[in-house]
Order: C-alpha cells, then sequence, then structure tokens
C-alpha cells in the first residue's frame, strides 16, 4: 500500500512541514555529490552508530563528531532516491496536520523527540550494530503514531496491488496506518538478532510509540481525539 493524499485539510501552512522536506532534499543531494569513498565518511561521521552511543567511543575509521550529534544528524540522512522519497511522501501527507493540530513551533521539538526514540529504540535492540542508523522514517513514524489517535477516521487515497491489477482506493487512516505497524512489529520480531544492514524496524516502531504517548503533551488546546 502506497498512500497518495489524505481528505483533512490544514487551517495554517505547514511552513515546518516544508522546511523539514527541503532540509532532507539538500543534505541527499549533497550526499550525492561526494564520491564513494567520502560518501560513505559522512554516513558513519553522521548517521547513528549503535555500538557507538553504547559505549561512548568512535569507531577508528569514523572522524570524531560528538555521538549526541548523530541522534539528530541521523534523522537528515537517506540512503537513496527511494528511501527519501517514501519518506517525504508520508512527511508530506500526514506532517501538515499534525503540525497544523500542535502549532509550528511545537511541531519542531514534537519531530525531533521521536527521532531521537528512534534512534535509541533501535541503539537498546542492536547495541553492538557497527552500521549506521539513517533516514527520517523513526520521526516520521512518530507523526503517524499522533495521527493515527488524532484523525483515525480521514480517508486515505492509497495505492493498491492486486496481482498485475493497480487501484487507488480510500482507506480510512486507522486501518492504514494500522497495517502500517502491524508490519513494523512484525518484521521487527522476525528481524530481531539478525546483523547487518536493511530496514531499522524497531527504529519505527519507537518513534510511533513516541508520537503516540506525546500527541496528548503537544497537541493544542481544543483539538480533539478521534476525529
Amino acid at each position: 500500500m502506497i498512500p497518495l493524499k489524505d481528505n483533512n485539510p490544514t487551517k495554517s501552512f505547514p511552513f515546518v512541514t516544508i522546511i523539514l522536506i527541503s532540509i532532507n532534499a539538500v543534505v541527499f543531494l549533497y550526499q550525492l555529490s561526494l564520491n564513494n569513498v567520502s560518501g560513505k565518511v559522512f554516513v558513519f561521521t553522521y548517521g547513528a552508530i549503535p555500538y557507538e552511543l553504547m559505549n561512548s567511543i568512535n569507531l577508528p575509521l569514523t572522524p570524531y563528531i560528538p555521538n549526541s550529534v548523530t541522534l539528530f544528524t541521523s534523522m537528515f540522512l537517506h540512503g537513496g532516491p527511494f528511501h527519501l522519497g517514501g519518506n517525504m511522501l508520508y512527511l508530506w501527507i500526514f506532517g501538515n496536520n499534525i503540525e497544523d493540530s500542535m502549532g509550528h513551533i511545537k511541531f519542531v521539538v514534537f519531530y525531533v523527540i521521536c527521532g531521537i526514540a528512534a534512534v535509541f529504540a533501535h541503539t537498546v535492540i542492536n547495541p553492538g550494530s557497527k552500521i549506521p542508523m539513517i533516514g527520517a522514517s523513526g520521526a516520521i513514524a512518530g507523526v503517524l503514531g499522533a495521527y493515527i489517535l488524532l484523525f483515525p477516521r480521514a480517508k486515505v487515497s492509497t495505492l493498491i496491488f492486486f496481482g498485475f491489477f493497480i487501484r487507488i482506493i480510500e482507506i480510512p487512516a486507522l486501518i492504514m496506518i494500522g497495517f502500517w505497524i502491524v508490519i513494523q512489529f512484525l518484521s521487527g520480531a522476525m528481524s530481531a538478532g539478525v546483523q547487518g544492514g536493511g530496514i531499522a524496524y524497531f527504529a519505527h516502531i519507537g518513534g510511533f510509540l513516541a508520537g503516540f504517548a506525546l500527541i496528548v503533551f503537544f497537541k493544542k488546546r481544543g483539538v480533539r481525539f478521534f476525529k
């Protein structure tokens, strides 16, 4: 299932959502400008490496920056155009409504906290991993966690594949996002203990749970749940 848009209008212009998408795009364009060696060094420098975070050290081949900085910088790096495009699509569809529900400044704080929670969740599950975790998906998962509580009945136009047939149908956000998080839990359970690169399912779970729990503190007064 690929979401295309929702039918959930906003009252305010999504400045922060657009700025976040722009920053991610600019950083990715910079990554593309680097050669293979420089690109790898860049990812290992600014990606969040669980082994470094757990042991408060820097690996020999990674330039020194405080490990705490990578909690933030890692959420603005991506591994390829599909990685970036998929994340930014979700952020564009769902981020504007969450920004609208809490205001611009609080949305920035909320987004960053969810991204950091995602890094911690991935690190706790994979403490010995020396592979950088990168991507905005943990922070965006927090946006989804908030959205499913605030707007479960909002309709999401979704691209569905039935074998060789493709259809666009409207699905309630509760079902669409609910299906997504169930897949994260199932995939995370099957990948637990497996070393190597790939999708950081527990980062998605950690970010989602953070957003789900924090929205009650970040939403504007008067914004109701389950709309």
